[in-house]
Parts: structure tokens; C-alpha cells; sequence
């Protein structure tokens, strides 16, 4: 008789496993009936991360929300061969230990060079385009490799350099041209 009872009994127990951490919920239900009315519910904070029906086994893994205090969460399990199978208990899911931000590196600033004084003609870093230096000799550019050579010496000067000098020509010959008026204008007043 006592064969018969332990016979009777059902093959298989339904086996509730469940975990919280500090960042996820794994639920893992094994054993159930195979009929897909069975239902898991998740709530964490009193908010429904998961409802769900499932039949035989259930099994998964949900990521919880970044929470700065422990956080209830709640497993609700309804078998749908007894309320004797049925589920209902609560976990905490306490914070994380977040690692130290590292600092972020602050840019240094270089001090910005402002002279307090307007420097000296003397003291310029570019000499006047019409003055040679004396300080520091010309350097000649090197020859371009890309185009063939010619036979006209390098001598510094730019497409610009005509129209210079015309303008330059035009301020003496005015200036002589203001000279010479201004002396006749003398002579004729005496």
C-alpha cells in the first residue's frame, strides 16, 4: 500500500528559483505544467517589469533600472494546477557599488603671451618687407623638383614686386612734382 501512495503521487514538483543583484533579476521556473496558463509576473519598485504566460519552464534574465536606493522586487508566480504551487515573495535589490569616476584630466591652459609693452621696431620678429635684416642672412628656397630648372638666378622677389615699385615711383615723382611747385611760388612772391 505504501508502494502505491509514493506512486500516486506527481513526477514532477514545481521548482520557483529566483535571484536579485544590484542590476538584474534572473528567474528561473522549472517543473510546471505543461499547459501555457501558467503566469510570472515581475515587479520591481511596484511597477511591472514582466508579465508573461508560460507553460513547463520559464526562464529569464531582466536588467533593472540604475537605482541610488534598494529597490523591492516582487515575484508573482500563479500555477494553474493549485494555489498551493503559487508564488508571491519579495527580494531586495540593493545599489550597486559604483568604482570611483576616474577624474577627467583638466586641460592646462598655457598663459597667453600679451607683452605689456607695443614692441620696438627693433624688437619685431618680422623685419620690414623693404629692409633687409642684418641679423639673421636670407635663405635661399630650394630648387623645385617638380619643374625644370631654369637658368635665372632666385632673387627673392614676388609677382607683386613691379607694382610696388610703380606705386613707389609715382610717390617721388609727385613728391618732386610738389617740391618744384612749392619753389616757384617762393620765387614769384619775392
Amino acid at each position: 500500500m505504501v508502494g502505491a501512495g509514493v506512486f500516486a503521487s506527481p513526477a514532477s514538483a514545481h521548482t520557483p528559483d529566483w535571484s536579485v543583484d544590484c542590476s538584474t533579476v534572473t528567474v528561473d521556473l522549472k517543473s510546471y505544467s505543461s499547459d501555457p496558463t501558467n503566469t510570472v509576473t515581475l515587479q520591481a519598485d511596484g511597477k511591472d517589469l514582466l508579465s508573461e504566460k508560460f507553460g513547463g519552464g520559464f526562464h529569464k534574465k531582466l536588467d533593472l533600472a540604475k537605482h541610488d536606493k534598494p529597490l523591492e522586487v516582487r515575484l508573482i508566480v500563479k500555477a494553474n494546477d493549485g494555489d498551493q504551487h503559487n508564488v508571491d515573495d519579495t527580494k531586495t535589490s540593493p545599489v550597486c557599488d559604483e568604482p570611483e569616476p576616474e577624474p577627467t584630466p583638466t586641460p592646462t591652459e598655457t598663459p597667453s603671451e600679451t607683452p605689456s609693452e607695443t614692441p620696438s621696431p627693433s624688437e619685431s620678429s618680422t623685419p620690414p618687407a623693404d629692409t633687409p635684416s642684418s641679423s639673421a642672412p636670407a635663405e635661399e628656397p630650394a630648387p623645385s623638383t617638380s619643374e625644370p630648372s631654369s637658368d635665372l638666378a632666385e632673387t627673392g622677389s614676388s609677382n607683386s614686386t613691379p607694382i610696388i615699385a610703380g606705386i613707389a615711383a609715382a610717390v617721388v615723382a609727385a613728391g618732386g612734382g610738389l617740391l618744384m611747385l612749392a619753389r616757384k611760388r617762393r620765387s614769384a612772391q619775392q
